[in-house]
């Protein structure tokens, strides 16, 4: 992606999915984890976050799933968000795939429905033929990618996720990256948008674009090329 040192521009009909303007919040009195922080998203597409530990990263995600509220600011999201974390033990619940599959759904889906989006899900991430494969049976790559369709199969088209390669082997990370970086493609029918926390740098190569988060604030969207430059 070409360099621009004003930013990336945002599409003003996207960015109006979420509000999220002057935020701050604080998990103690006297001291701010976000101070006056704002996010827009310029568009579909892998879009990652990177910064120190305590910079505000995982709070921005648990505000804007809904987990918590702001204490200042204007927040407002008309995305269905799904939110990933790194360790994928922590979101899986049901013995087999389809089972745990099965949460994600809209109560409303007939027993084909459920099948149809069940196997739609497993194939999206490289899982097929895997509906009723015992989940202790995964290895952690298999449990990301699990995890990740339950997120895509609830029909998220926000996806949060919270460093979901931290845990995995070199393959697995690079194939948790093509997976995201092709459902957010905007050439595809119905991409989901992805926000994604790294600390590995060497991952921003994937990315539409990147922000880094400083002391509770968030900076300009810029390549991921660019802001590895400029972390370097």
């Amino acid at each position: 992606m070409k360099v621009n040192l004003k930013g990336i521009a945002d599409s003003s009909e996207f960015s109006k999915n979420l509000v999220f303007e002057n935020i701050s919040y604080s998990w103690k009195p006297g001291s701010n984890t976000l101070d006056q922080c704002s996010l827009s998203i310029p568009g579909p597409g892998l879009w990652m976050l990177v910064g120190a530990n305590g910079s505000g990263k995982s709070t921005l995600f648990h505000l804007i799933s809904g987990l918590i509220v702001p204490n200042n600011g204007q927040f407002r999201c008309f995305f269905k968000t799904a939110l990933m974390l790194q360790n994928p033990d922590r979101q899986l619940l049901l013995p087999s795939c389809a089972s745990d599959l099965l949460l994600s759904l809209s109560p409303g889906m007939n027993a084909l429905q459920r099948n149809q989006y069940i196997k739609c899900a497993l194939n999206q991430v490289g899982l097929n033929g895997m509906a009723e494969r015992p989940i202790h049976t995964l290895s952690g790559g298999q449990k990301q990618r699990l995890a990740l369709a339950g997120a895509l199969a609830s029909q998220a088209n926000l996806l949060l996720l919270d460093e979901p390669t931290a845990l995995l082997d070199p393959a697995s990370q690079i194939s948790i990256l093509e997976i995201v970086r092709k459902i957010s493609r905007k050439s595809n029918e119905n991409p989901v948008t992805a926000l994604w926390i790294t600390h590995r740098l060497e991952e921003l190569t994937y990315c539409d674009g990147a922000a880094i988060m400083k002391q509770g604030r968030l900076g300009q969207w810029f390549s991921g090329d660019y802001v590895i430059r400029t972390m370097q």
